[in-house]
Parts: structure tokens; C-alpha cells; sequence
């Protein structure tokens, strides 16, 4: 989520909103509670768009007998919501979190549970386990995994005679021959990809978003080649603008409107229903001689708030959850939606993902997965994606732009080491 655009609502400025996030975080819980006769507990989720989650996860919170859970199921802007209720005493004891974010950690808003997740550990991909762990402790636990990655419409990319594109020069030469009057080559979302790419073109030309010695990743010549080949995307007309819906929903790509979509495995089993066989799915492609496929993976995780009156309750309902009760984990993943399972283990065992396109998709996600580093702060993400809106749609210079970004970054992360 991210890393990952679809589950991700980034929290935004102002007292007037702030305020009214408070007031909806005070609000009544109309969860169901837990069936045990111990202290009650609450336990907030993002709105899922998939139908049965809400119910389903009312159901594992009923199957727990210590405690009392009641499950909020929160519309809106969720992260803004949780930023605000974790500031009062008012606030969920458990909670879904994109994260946690390094200044909830910092700011001692959300609670240590590395007890909790050190005997599975090794069991979580560490790609998604990374981003949950500050200073050697784990602050959240991975519920179940999201992707991104390109579909193709097979017999669209015979008839042009087209091959799959495994670089991204490939890939701009695809598009470009795969749109015509009626269809377009390849659709990255109505705003051309901005929303949705982040650093994922970054990663395929063999580079990162923070780098191992703790500075921008990408203040290297080969990220503004990768930016300004999907500029010359958008240059070319080839990527499908205005689309009925936006690049999380398969329609534009099962309706004919574009040859290739990038999107989510969780549109997977649509498109397998609506097009059968004749579809195909690919990380994004390298650019570059040291670059690499990139698949964007990302995982939203339970956490326990602060201030919490039952932190000891909430940690031992958390992991009896998200760690002990694999069955509701896999019921999670795969029965409402599709998603992989966080655990490894869970994971080679789901049938829905051992054959086929779905099995390719793993295959994508473990080879090449990345995740949003934890250091990736708000403050960087608005710089490189406005950036990125002024590259792909405005045609500005790409170096130029980069390298007020790689400042941004650097001096965030000067900010972040100082805490």
C-alpha cells in the first residue's frame, strides 16, 4: 500500500480538517464485540473495498474470548483520522496502520512489539517486515500483502507483433506501437502515472529511494534517463488519459481501452473472468544496464496505540491475530479480496496463488518486491511526486527536478537521524 497507492490516503494540512478528524475519531463504535468476558478493547480498520472484509474481521474479533474487541470500520480519510485520535485518549487500542510512519514511532505514539513477532520473524518477507522496524525493534505487524504489476493483452500484443517488454525502452516502443485509433498502448492512470509510480522507476534503473549509507538514492544520472522515458510516454500520446476509472480498477484494460494496465493483484481474478487466457502480467521493466525488474509491494500492519489504558490486553489480542491465528490470516488475504498472505509460509500454501498468473505474480513480488523505506517521510513523497507531475506532464528537465528532490530528501533524513 507502499509503497502501495490504492490502500494508501496520505494525511493532509490544516487546523479546520484536523479538527474535524478529532471530533470523527470521538464517535460512537458500532463494532460487534468480542465474545470473551474480559476488558474491552477497540480495533480500527481502513475502509476495504472488497465486500465481506468488514464482516469477516468482526468474526475473528467475536472468536476471541479474552477480551472484548469492538471493530470500527473507519470510511474517510483513515490515516488522517488515526493521526488524530492517536493524540487523545480516545483513540483505538489496536489499529490498522500503512506503517506505522517513523514520527509516530519517534513520537512514542505507537507501542514496542517485538516480543510479540520475534518467534515468527523470519516468517514474513523482510521486504515487508523492513519498513516496521526502527532501531532494531518491530512497531507493526504485516496483515496481508498488496502489489502492483503490468498487465498485457496477449492476442493485442500478437497482432501488432509485439513481444512482452522486459526493458523499459521496450516498453515505450510498445506502447507506442499498440495504440491506434481506438485503443491505447498502456494506461499508468488518468494523471499518466504520477499517483501511482513513486519510486518504482527509480528501483528498475537499479537505484532505491535511500540508499544503504542513508542518503537519497537517486542522485545518479540514471534516474532522470528512467523519468524521462515515461515522459516520453506521455509525449508520445500512448498512455490512455480520462479513463471511466483510475488505474486500480481493470475495466479501461478489460474493456479494450488500452493494451497494457498497470495495476494491482488484486484486480487479477477480474480480469481472469472477463479476458480467460489472453492476458499476460510483468514487473516493470529494467532500464538500464544495471537496472531490474521492480515490483512496488507494501503491507498494512497492526499496531497498538500509546495510550492505550490496555496496552498488555491490545498486544496479546494483536498477536493472537496477526500471529497465532494463521487461518484468519489466510481467510484475510484470499477469501474477500486477493492479496498474499504476509506469512511465507501461508503463502506457498494458498491454492489461489500456486499456478498460473497468480503464480508468476509471487514469483514478481519475491524476486523483485520493494517497499517504501520507513526513512521515506511525507515531506519526501510530496517533492519527488510533484516533481514527477512537472516531468511526465509538464515536460520540465529531469535532472533539474531530481536534484531539488535529492535535497528535500537529505535534509529530511538529517531531520529524522537528529530525533
Amino acid at each position: 500500500m507502499t509503497a502501495m497507492g490504492r490502500r494508501r490516503v496520505l494525511a493532509a494540512g490544516g487546523g479546520i480538517a484536523l479538527g474535524a478528524a478529532v471530533a470523527t475519531a470521538c464517535g460512537s463504535n458500532t463494532g460487534r464485540g468480542g465474545g470473551g468476558s474480559g476488558p474491552a478493547i477497540s480495533q480500527w480498520y481502513h475502509q476495504y473495498g472488497e465486500p465481506g472484509t468488514g464482516q469477516a474481521v468482526k468474526r475473528y474479533a467475536a472468536a476471541y474470548r479474552k477480551a472484548k474487541v469492538s471493530v470500527q470500520w473507519r470510511p474517510g480519510d483513515y490515516d488522517r483520522q488515526t493521526a488524530a485520535a492517536l493524540l487523545t485518549d480516545s483513540g483505538p487500542d489496536v489499529f490498522e496502520v500503512n506503517g506505522p510512519l517513523l514520527d509516530q514511532i519517534q513520537g512514542g505514539q505507537v507501542v514496542d512489539l517485538t516480543a510479540e513477532v520475534e518467534p515468527v520473524k523470519d516468517d514474513f518477507p523482510q521486504t515487508v517486515l523492513a519498513p516496521k522496524i526502527w532501531q532494531g525493534k518491530i512497531w507493526g505487524i504485516p496483515q496481508a500483502i498488496d502489489m502492483q504489476l503490468l498487465y498485457y493483452r496477449k492476442s493485442a500484443l500478437k497482432d501488432a507483433g509485439v513481444e512482452p517488454p522486459e526493458t523499459l525502452d521496450a516498453l515505450v516502443d510498445a506502447a507506442k506501437a499498440l495504440t491506434s485509433q481506438r485503443t491505447k498502448g498502456l494506461f499508468l492512470g488518468n494523471d499518466g502515472g504520477v499517483g501511482v509510480l513513486g519510486g518504482t522507476p527509480l528501483y528498475a534503473a537499479g537505484l532505491s529511494l535511500i540508499s544503504a549509507e542513508g542518503k537519497a538514492g537517486f542522485d545518479d544520472p540514471a534516474a532522470a534517463r528512467a523519468l524521462g522515458k515515461i515522459r516520453q510516454l506521455y509525449a508520445d500520446k500512448s498512455l490512455l488519459l480520462g479513463a471511466p476509472t483510475d488505474w486500480s480498477d481493470p475495466a479501461a484494460f478489460i474493456q479494450g481501452l488500452t493494451a497494457m494496465q498497470w495495476s494491482g493483484l488484486w484486480a487479477l481474478p477480474q480480469i481472469d473472468k472477463a479476458v480467460g487466457h489472453d492476458y499476460g502480467v510483468l514487473p516493470f521493466p529494467r532500464d538500464g544496464g544495471g537496472g531490474r525488474p521492480s515490483v512496488p509491494v507494501g503491507a498494512y500492519g497492526a499496531a497498538v496505540s500509546a495510550r492505550s489504558r490496555r496496552k498488555a490486553e491490545a498486544k496479546a489480542f494483536a498477536k493472537w491475530l496477526w500471529v497465532d491465528r494463521t487461518d484468519f490470516q489466510q481467510d484475510f488475504a484470499l477469501s474477500y479480496g486477493f492479496h498474499i498472505p504476509a506469512r511465507i509460509s501461508l503463502a506457498k500454501k494458498a491454492r489461489q496463488l500456486q499456478k498460473g498468473a497468480a503464480a508468476e505474480a509471487v514469483r514478481f513480488a519475491t524476486d523483485h518486491g520493494y517497499a517504501e523505506p520507513l526513512l521515506w517521510t511525507t515531506a519526501d513523497r510530496t517533492a519527488y511526486q510533484d516533481a514527477l507531475s512537472r516531468i511526465i506532464k509538464g515536460g520540465a528537465n529531469p535532472e533539474i527536478e531530481l536534484k531539488g528532490v535529492v535535497r528535500t530528501v537529505n535534509a529530511e533524513l538529517q531531520r529524522v537521524k537528529k530525533k
